[in-house]
């Protein structure tokens, strides 16, 4: 009997870690990421069967990581992010209709932390990423630099910068740059 090949992930920036004084910069852990579309009268079945209610407000999430979290990207979509679950199993139990893809591949993470982080992603990030504005577990498609990215506000000084693994490196060096800069 023939064996099946097994494509296995390897994570872009593993074992890199960078920063300065008042920020770290390291690669999150490898997570399974979902992008859900689904009208969001269907949102209540799908919470259930994910085990979190998904965000149905502008820029919100909800969850944490380690673990699952959903983070609202538009009025009909969802990243799911899971550090050690099976979305994609989940939803698959779901009795409505809803698009459901694996993106794990696509896309990486970034973790931003320490007193300077919010300076540091915003020296290419045209948002207010300040407490009012951005408040701990705020979400927003933006750009960095060049790139597009996904930034979620995990804590009071920790962000999760996702992009897709062909900018990975990009973003990696770019937000070692600001950290360099960061006054602090």
């Amino acid at each position: 009997m023939a064996k099946s090949a097994q494509a296995v992930r390897t994570e872009p920036l593993a074992g890199r870690a960078s920063g300065s004084a008042g920020v770290q910069i390291t690669p999150a852990a490898s997570a399974v990421r979902v992008s859900l579309r689904a009208d969001p009268q269907n949102a209540r079945a799908l919470s259930k069967v994910l085990g979190l209610d998904l965000p149905l407000a502008p820029k919100t999430s909800s969850g944490t990581l380690p673990g699952r979290l959903a983070a609202w990207l538009g009025p009909d979509e969802w990243l799911i992010i899971d550090e050690a679950g099976d979305p994609l199993g989940d939803l698959r139990k779901a009795k409505v209709m809803h698009s459901a893809v694996d993106v794990s591949h696509r896309n990486t993470a970034i973790l931003v932390s320490g007193k300077g982080a919010r300076a540091t992603i915003e020296s290419g990030c045209p948002q207010n990423l300040g407490d009012a504005a951005f408040p701990i577990g705020a979400v927003s498609r933006t750009v960095l630099g060049k790139i597009e990215v996904v930034i979620i506000r995990t804590g009071e000084a920790e962000f999760r910068v996702e992009c897709w693994r062909s900018f990975s490196t990009y973003a990696f060096e770019f937000l070692s740059e600001g950290a360099r800069d960061c006054l602090a």
